[in-house]
Parts: C-alpha cells; sequence; structure tokens
C-alpha cells in the first residue's frame, strides 16, 4: 500500500507563508494533529514559530524526510532551487519581522509609543 507523496518545498512554503494557521501541520499529518489546531487558537503567537518550522522542514535532508514523511510512496524526493529561494527569502522574512518587533517593543517601552 502506498501512501501520498509529501513535497518537501510545498510543506516548507506553507509553513513560510501560513504556517501561523497550521496549513503545514494540516498537509503533514492531517486533521487529527494537535499541533496544528494549536496554531489556528493561537494564530498570533505562533507565526515566528512557524518561521521556524519552515526552516526546520527546508533544511531537513531529502533522505531524511523521505524517511519520515514518504516512507510508503514510490517517488523520492529531490529539492532543487525553488526550495533554497524559498528558505532564503523565508529567512529574510523571518529576521526582518523579529527586527521590526524588537523594534516596536523598544518604541512602545521607551517613548510609550510616540513613534507610531
Amino acid at each position: 500500500m502506498t501512501t501520498p507523496h509529501k513535497n518537501k518545498t510545498l510543506a516548507t512554503f506553507l509553513a513560510a507563508i501560513f504556517g501561523g494557521l497550521g496549513f503545514h501541520r494540516f498537509y503533514l499529518y492531517g486533521k487529527k494533529d494537535i499541533w496544528a489546531w494549536v496554531h489556528v487558537l493561537l494564530f498570533p503567537l505562533s507565526i515566528f514559530p512557524a518561521f521556524i518550522e519552515a526552516l526546520v522542514i527546508g533544511l531537513t535532508p531529502d533522505e531524511k524526510w523521505d524517511e519520515f514523511h514518504n516512507k510508503n510512496s514510490d517517488r523520492k524526493s529531490d529539492s532543487g532551487w525553488l526550495l533554497v529561494v524559498l528558505l532564503v527569502l523565508t529567512f529574510g522574512g523571518g529576521a526582518i519581522a523579529t527586527i521590526a518587533a524588537i523594534a516596536r517593543t523598544f518604541d512602545l517601552l521607551f517613548t510609550g509609543g510616540a513613534y507610531g
């Protein structure tokens, strides 16, 4: 019995773009995954961990990915340049979001929010 092939690039994309809503968890593990529902319930707080999850998914070697997610699949993963570009954009977006959150926190703490 074969199982559907789980695409690592698609899982990385879902984690990077819609990870705060747990779409990557639903894609990988289905509707019964408790952590997917935690992402949904804690949406604003789960955006930053989703960036980390996107990087972890994308940086997992193809052999290890297939061993864990595609054990009974007929296909083997072969990640290409699209995944590399997606990881660079994810890292950049996560860094920008983190720096913006830190800057806003310091603005609120030290100026009372005078700059926006």
